[in-house]
C-alpha cells in the first residue's frame, strides 16, 4: 500500500488527512499539499489503530510529544503504562517509548494496544539490549531486524541516528560534554571499535524499504545535539545536520515520510538561527526539537527552562516539541513529572500558535478573558490548560479566606478588585 506521502503526491486525500484537517481547521487539501511537499508528516502505520491522529508541520498547530520508558535501574510495564495515561490525559499529541532493558517487545505491545495517539521508538536501544549491551556483538543485521519487528508491531515513527558519521567524531569528542545522545553514543562507540561507518547510514536503503512498507515516519536523530550551552551551534552539530539534509532527500525519493530532530541546549538568542538553518538545509522537513534548554543551571526546573526555548522554536518554525520534565538531568521521571512536562509544553506550543495567528488559536484566550470579567469560575476551569491545578488553587485560597466570594478572589479582595471596579464603571 502506498505511504501517506506517496498518496499525497498522487493527489489523493486520505481518511487520516480528512480527520486531522477538521482538528486543525484547515482544508483536507491543505493537509494533502503540505504532506506531498514533505513539509508535514502524518504518522500512520496501518498496524496501529490511532483514534487521535496528528499532522506535524509548520502549517499546523505545534504538537507536543511525551517521552516515557523504563531504565535499567527501575520502572515496570505498570509504571510506564501509568505515565503514558497521565501524558495522554494532560494532552500529549504523541508518545515515545525510550525503554531500555530486556523484553521490550512485550512492553511495547502493551503500550501500543492502549495508545490512541502516534507512538515512536528508538530501535538502537533494543538492538543494543538484544546483544547484552556488548558493542562487539552489535551489527547492521541486528539493527535491521529490530526495525522490522518494531514496524510490524505498529510503531508509527522511529528515531534513527543515521546522520552521525565517523568524520564527525573528532570535533564531537573535543566538546565540553562530548556526545550526550544515548543512541548517538552507542553508534559512536561502535564506529570507533569497528573502524567502520555508521551501520544505519551504510544500510539506509534497506532501512527505507522497511519504513516504506509499513509507512513508518523516519525521525532523523540528532546524535550530536549539544548537551550544554558551551557546545551549542558548533561544527559537530552542523556537520551532522548537513548529513541529515541529504538523508531527508533520500527518504522523500523513497516515498518515506521524514522529520528532523533538533538541538537540546541552545542559548535563547541562537534558537531562531538554528531553526531557520534546519529549514534551509533540510528543505522544510518538519523540525522536532527537544526544548531547547536555554540555561544549564536550573536542575529541577528544566521543564520551565526548556519550555522557554520551545516557545521560541515553535514560533520560528519547529513543528513538534519534545517535552522535558522537572527530573531532566536528575533521574527517571515520575507520573507527576510527566504531567508537569506535558502541561509546560502545551503552554509553550499554545503561546507560539497564538503568536503565529493560527486559525482559532486565540479563541480560548478570548473566552477566558470574558469568563474572568464575569467571575465565571467554572468556565475558567473548563478553558484552562490545566483545569485540575487551577481549581485546586482557587479552592485552597477560598478555604483560607472565609470572606472570599465568587465575585472576587483572595488576591485583591472586594474593595481592591480592579475587575469588579471596571464592571461597576461599565454599568454606570
Amino acid at each position: 500500500m502506498p505511504t501517506q506521502l506517496e498518496q499525497a503526491r498522487q493527489g489523493r486525500v486520505t481518511p487520516v488527512m480528512e480527520t486531522v484537517a477538521g482538528a486543525e481547521r484547515v482544508s483536507a487539501e491543505t493537509v494533502r499539499a503540505e504532506t506531498a511537499a514533505g513539509r508535514a508528516v502524518l504518522f500512520a502505520n496501518p498496524r496501529h489503530c490511532v483514534s487521535r491522529p496528528a499532522v506535524v508541520g509548520r502549517a499546523f498547530r505545534a504538537k507536543v510529544n511525551a517521552n516515557i520508558g523504563r531504565s535499567p535501574e527501575r520502572s515496570s510495564v505498570e509504571e510506564e503504562m501509568e505515565k503514558m495515561l497521565v501524558a495522554l490525559a494532560a494532552g500529549a499529541d504523541a508518545v515515545m517509548d525510550l525503554s531500555v532493558g530486556p523484553d521490550l517487545a512485550s512492553l511495547r505491545r502493551t503500550l501500543l494496544a492502549a495508545c490512541p495517539v502516534p507512538l515512536g521508538t528508538v530501535p538502537i536501544y533494543e538492538a543494543f539490549a538484544r546483544v547484552g549491551n556488548d558493542i562487539g556483538r552489535l551489527n547492521a543485521g541486528i539493527l535491521l531486524e529490530v526495525v522490522v519487528e518494531q514496524a510490524e508491531q505498529g510503531v508509527d515513527f522511529m528515531t534513527l541516528h543515521a546522520g552521525l558519521l565517523r568524520a564527525h567524531m573528532p570535533p564531537a569528542i573535543r566538546r565540553t560534554m562530548g556526545i550526550v545522545s544515548r543512541g548517538g553514543a552507542i553508534l559512536a562507540r561502535w564506529m570507533a571499535q569497528n573502524e567502520r561507518e555508521n551501520p544505519l547510514f551504510d544500510r539506509w536503503d534497506d532501512v527505507l524499504a522497511i519504513c516504506r512498507r509499513h509507512d513508518v515516519t523516519v525521525s532523523l536523530g540528532d546524535g550530536l545535539r549539544p548537551g550544554c550551552l558551551a557546545d551549542a551551534s558548533d561544527a559537530a552539530q552542523f556537520a551532522e545536520l548537513d548529513t541529515l539534509g541529504t538523508l531527508v532527500r533520500r527518504c522523500r525519493d523513497a516515498g518515506v515520510q521524514v522529520m528532523v530532530e533538533g538541538p537540546g541546549h541552545i542559548p535563547f538568542g541562537q534558537i531562531p538561527m538554528n531553526v531557520e538553518r534546519e529549514q534551509r538545509v533540510c528543505d522544510g522537513a518538519p523540525f522536532y526539537v527537544l526544548g531547547p534548554v536555554v540555561t544549564d543551571i536550573a536542575p529541577g526546573y528544566d521543564h520551565i527552562t526548556s519550555s522557554i526555548g520551545a516557545t521560541m522554536a515553535a514560533f520560528y518554525g519547529a513543528a513538534l516539541l519534545c517535552y522535558v520534565t522537572p527530573a531532566e538531568h536528575l533521574g527517571l521521571p515520575t507520573p507527576a513529572d510527566v504531567r508537569a512536562g506535558v502541561v509546560a509544553y502545551r503552554i509553550a506550543a499554545h503561546a507560539a500558535d497564538v503568536a503565529r495567528g493560527l486559525p482559532g488559536a486565540r479563541e480560548a484566550d478570548d473566552a477566558m478573558a470574558q469568563a474572568r470579567m464575569r467571575f465565571d469560575w467554572e468556565r475558567q476551569f473548563t478553558l484552562a490548560i490545566d483545569d485540575e491545578t487551577a481549581r485546586a488553587l482557587y479552592e485552597k485560597a477560598r478555604a483560607a479566606n472565609r470572606d472570599t466570594r465568587p465575585e472576587y478572589c483572595s488576591m485583591c479582595g472586594k474593595d481592591f478588585c480592579a475587575v469588579r471596579a471596571s464592571r461597576e464603571l461599565a454599568g454606570k
